[in-house]
């Protein structure tokens, strides 16, 4: 039966014995990464991958206020922390705002009445190199063993700092990615391609928040836009009454701490959360589209087909 089949495909990724994610003492040779973690796509947390980036020492508010203060970034707003997430019947975007980083500072310092709403540094399309690259003589362009496992350079270098109640809801990417933490600490919940057969997926009408003169959030539906598929499941409250099949998901839990990487492997689904002014950089590969990408699109086909009988 189905039942048993779905327990079958997940029983290769994750022995019974995997309840953590493993750790690395050091960077791996690029041969062994790809054939131990890549390949076999399963998360691990590295120490010491870093350790010389003078960024660990030097990003101080202090430092980043002189190094960048003036400079102009992306900050998602939003009413909740939740930027990029279902909310009741619509998939809502944050409010995309234009500030200095020392303002945004600011605001994560306590320094200044920020007029309600939750503001995160999350603009991904390679922001750190886009918006701040006076920072990246601080970190690397790219990560050199993974560069050599996968043959090609990163397509993004994101940076990302924000406060404590903003949250990113579960979902997926196409990318190998490699998750530094600077300074704080990043909470993830992780589970694996085979779990999607438990995760829900909706279509959502898109919209985005909008902060109105008088401090209040109102939702403005993006109506020329097509329905955003996404997971309507919150991992740290889940409602198994609407949600039963999620019962049978067995999501992951790490912390990982300043000075630690994650390696979150393609299509593993992740939901993250991060302490007060947590700064981060993370490096985007893209994945190789291969027989196990064709898989992956098979076992959704199946849970399209199973959901619409």
């Amino acid at each position: 039966g189905a039942a048993p089949a779905t327990q079958r495909t997940r029983r290769p990724l994750l022995p019974a014995a995997a309840q953590s994610v493993p750790y690395l003492d050091a960077p791996p040779e690029p041969l062994q990464f790809h054939r131990d973690w890549i390949a076999a796509n399963k998360p691990c947390i590295i120490r010491n991958a870093f350790s010389h980036w003078p960024a660990l020492s030097k990003w101080s508010p202090d430092y980043l206020r002189e190094k960048v203060g003036s400079k102009v970034i992306s900050v998602a707003v939003t009413p909740n922390g939740y930027a990029d997430a279902v909310n009741g019947d619509r998939f809502v975007m944050p409010e995309e705002r234009q500030m200095s980083f020392s303002s945004v500072l600011d605001i994560i310092e306590g320094k200044v009445d920020k007029g309600g709403g939750v503001f995160y540094v999350q603009k991904q399309c390679s922001n750190l190199l886009q918006e701040l690259p006076e920072l990246t003589a601080d970190v690397q362009p790219h990560i050199a063993w993974m560069s050599a496992a996968l043959g090609k350079l990163p397509d993004a270098v994101n940076f990302w700092l924000g406060e404590a109640n903003a949250i990113t809801s579960m979902h997926k990417d196409h990318y190998e990615n490699l998750y530094c933490v600077v300074s704080g600490e990043k909470h993830f919940v992780l589970m694996p391609p085979t779990d999607r057969p438990f995760i829900p997926y909706g279509l959502f009408q898109p919209a985005v928040y909008h902060q109105r003169d008088d401090g209040e959030f109102e939702v403005i539906d993006q109506s020329d836009s097509e329905m955003v598929p996404w997971i309507p499941l919150d991992p740290l409250n889940p409602d198994l009454e609407r949600f039963p099949q999620y019962r049978r998901a067995r999501p992951l839990h790490c912390s990982v701490k300043a000075g630690e990487m994650l390696y979150l492997p393609s299509l593993w689904f992740h939901h993250v959360q991060q302490s007060h002014g947590c700064i981060a950089v993370n490096f985007w590969y893209d994945m190789d589209y291969d027989i196990k990408y064709n898989y992956f699109q098979l076992l959704e086909a199946l849970c399209e087909v199973t959901r619409s009988t």
